[in-house]
């Protein structure tokens, strides 16, 4: 009579492990989302001299920030979408060369055309850690309150590029 007292810590552990499986493949809505962070205060050197810090961002508008390199085929190819974006939201578009010569930066764009209102450097890769930076290309929607409130991973297809200007707000005439 006094062996099923043995067996039911093991059961409950059981059943704890089954409930916590469960959880983890099964998440609420939410779970591992987060909504907003706050945008890094990584201050960046201009690549025509200066600073600039996106926490707030510049003007203390809402702006867009990508981050992208000469040598990655996929900034090449989203290029395209950010001439588009910088066209249709022109002063809300900031870029930032990754671990990238500035001279080779400006042949890129030189070639494909220059959609940023400003350019800023991250020779060492710090600032783009700083940002959550998988990879390039990559771009961030900040609040002008300094809020990341959108992050897209990869390069922009019109799928993004839709959502990217949503969150920027009504283009400027």
């Amino acid at each position: 009579m006094t062996r099923w007292i043995f067996a039911l810590p093991v059961a409950l552990l059981v059943l704890l492990g089954v409930l916590g499986a469960w959880r983890m493949l099964y998440p609420a809505k939410g779970d591992f989302e987060r909504v907003t962070r706050a945008a890094p205060e990584f201050v960046f050197e201009l690549k025509e001299g200066g600073e600039i810090s996106f926490a707030p961002p510049p003007g203390g508008e809402t702006v867009a920030v990508n981050l992208f390199a000469s040598w990655c085929a996929p900034c090449e190819a989203e290029h395209p979408m950010l001439m588009k974006l910088g066209a249709a939201h022109p002063g809300k578009l900031y870029g930032i060369l990754y671990k990238d010569k500035p001279e080779n930066g400006d042949e890129f764009l030189a070639r494909l055309g220059n959609p940023f209102t400003t350019i800023a450097l991250d020779p060492d890769g710090k600032g783009g850690l700083d940002f959550g930076l998988t990879g390039v290309p990559e771009t961030f929607v900040i609040s002008g309150e300094g809020e990341v409130v959108l992050h897209i991973s990869g390069p922009l297809d019109e799928t993004s590029l839709q959502k990217v200007s949503e969150a920027l707000g009504a283009p400027r005439s």
